[in-house]
């Protein structure tokens, strides 16, 4: 898929002395887990699509350049959503999983964008992401060698569960985090360290995952615990309380 000129931006006057922050946000899957006739990420929340909260923050803000959506070549539910038409956002082609979606639109970027820029990868499905956090990550990670990703601290007992479905035993969470997005890392890197982790056949999850296999050490950066990602039912109205807690619905 040919990588197409930003609309309305002329992106050649931007120095490239300058570092850009460039978010990815892979939306070509289906959501099984959820059950629904649609992909999850274009369920209704709070009167509209999933993905149009969850782009919400990215296409206008002062310190991203652009927003590249990876969706499934025959998605038909992409052009009614609030940002199809946005001139910050960008659709490409996405792959068979999350890790495939993400490195096709690394391998577009990186035809234009600098490897030392920042790319900021975002679930389709994480709606309630808060500008604080967002900014905060932005912020902590600027000068950091490696990059980084959102989380918090589980609280929680954990348990490995056996195979019978007993417990095998409680898992120490004194060093547990749970992982959100964005998660942000330096263009270059992150497209060489998932090639390598596709290459040594590992389906990653998640970006961080790349990274660590390629023996580097992200760093968690503490965001709020309501940055859920949506993948079972009950997560929607959730969702939803959670977005007026945040004073984004009335």
């Amino acid at each position: 898929m040919e990588l197409q000129s930003w609309r309305g931006l002329d992106l050649q006057d931007q120095s490239k002395s300058n570092v850009r922050y460039w978010a990815v946000v892979p939306a070509a899957g289906v959501g099984r887990r959820m059950g629904a006739s649609i992909p999850k990420q274009y369920l209704t929340l709070a009167g509209r699509p999933v993905i149009d909260w969850s782009l919400g923050l990215f296409p206008d803000h002062p310190r991203i350049a652009g927003v590249l959506v990876a969706l499934d070549p025959e998605d038909g539910f992409w052009p009614r959503t609030a940002f199809a038409e946005h001139p910050r956002v960008r659709r490409v082609a996405g792959g068979a999983e999350r890790c495939h979606s993400v490195l096709n639109a690394l391998e577009l970027l990186v035809r234009e964008a600098e490897a030392t820029d920042w790319v900021l990868v975002h679930d389709a499905a994480r709606p309630c992401l808060r500008r604080e956090d967002l900014d905060a990550l932005l912020a902590t990670l600027s000068d950091h060698p490696v990059g980084g990703l959102l989380g918090a601290p589980v609280h929680d007992t954990m348990k490995q569960a056996a195979e019978d479905g007993g417990v095998r035993h409680t898992v120490p969470r004194d060093a547990l985090w749970r992982a959100f997005t964005p998660q942000m890392f330096r263009l270059g890197l992150a497209r060489r360290a998932l090639r390598a982790a596709l290459e040594q056949g590992h389906l990653v999850t998640d970006d961080a995952g790349a990274l660590e296999l390629s023996g580097f050490a992200p760093l968690l950066v503490e965001g709020h615990a309501d940055n859920i990602k949506i993948t079972r039912p009950e997560d929607l109205p959730l969702a939803d309380f959670y977005l007026r807690r945040q004073g984004r619905l009335a």
